[in-house]
């Protein structure tokens, strides 16, 4: 879900650039409130852990692809403020170091990736769920689940509107296959996020702090470098929409990252 330049242009870049830079100064501003900080460590390794597994592409149906958003695993690992911190960071970084995500739209690859998924979806999750229900609980994997899938279906029907408002392509024709493609994305979401929610939100009692941070960073480590070379090749859901549409262009980019095509 990964906007390039190419795709949306025009008055909707500055927007969503300035509603994403109020929504991350907002979410910095409740992170510095919030009376249970996660540590440096756990917000480094979860983050990596989303960033890792953002690479792992999973294919779903002709020929294409899906992979982990991360919004709402990101909320419900660190607390929703910190969550768009850490999807803002990976979103970030995607785009100045690795060429993923065009630098003009950045700021509507935030608000898709971290307002929505992770601001959006945690608010969600904390009305829902309201601590109530453990991640172990059956009840609390399937709403936990379902919230996950409800953002990537949020995420697309944004991606669908900003597309249409930059004049890429008719809402009534995108919006239904990215909504349709992204429902199947969203099944592999819930299930990633509930297994990663199972593994890292609790350890047991005798078990030290550390292993809050240590555990995602390995597992975020195995995911980069044992398994990113069995990802799908197939195009994501949003490359693959573009190109039964054919709105996907190469456009010179505005902003050269050191390592592309990561």
């Amino acid at each position: 879900m990964h906007v390039p330049n190419s795709m949306v242009q025009g008055a909707i870049c500055p927007v969503t650039a300035a509603i994403s830079a109020v929504g991350v100064a907002v979410a910095t501003y409740y992170a510095v409130k919030a009376e249970n900080k996660p540590t440096a460590a756990r917000f480094g390794a979860i983050t990596a852990l989303i960033f890792a597994g953002q690479m792992m592409n999973f294919p779903i149906q002709h020929g294409t692809s899906g992979h982990l958003l991360g919004g709402v695993l990101a909320a419900a690992l660190l607390g929703t403020p910190f969550g768009i911190l850490a999807m803002a960071l990976v979103v970030a970084i995607q785009c100045l170091v690795f060429s993923d995500g065009g630098f003009s739209v950045l700021g509507a690859n935030i608000l898709n990736m971290a307002l929505i998924g992770a601001g959006l979806g945690g608010f969600i999750r904390t009305r829902l769920l309201n601590n109530s229900l453990s991640p172990q609980s059956f009840k609390g994997m399937i709403t936990l689940s379902s919230i996950a899938w409800l953002s990537i279906m949020m995420a697309a029907l944004t991606c669908s509107i900003e597309l249409a408002v930059s004049g890429t392509i008719a809402f009534s024709k995108v919006a239904g296959a990215m909504l349709g493609t992204h429902a199947l994305i969203g099944i592999g979401e819930g299930v990633i996020t509930v297994a990663a929610c199972f593994l890292f939100a609790t350890a047991p009692t005798s078990t030290s702090k550390r292993w809050f941070a240590a555990a995602p960073l390995m597992a975020s480590v195995v995911i980069a470098t044992m398994l990113s070379p069995f990802a799908s090749g197939f195009p994501d859901g949003l490359e693959w929409v573009a190109g039964k549409y054919q709105f996907l262009h190469d456009a010179a980019p505005s902003f050269v990252s050191p390592l592309p095509d990561y």
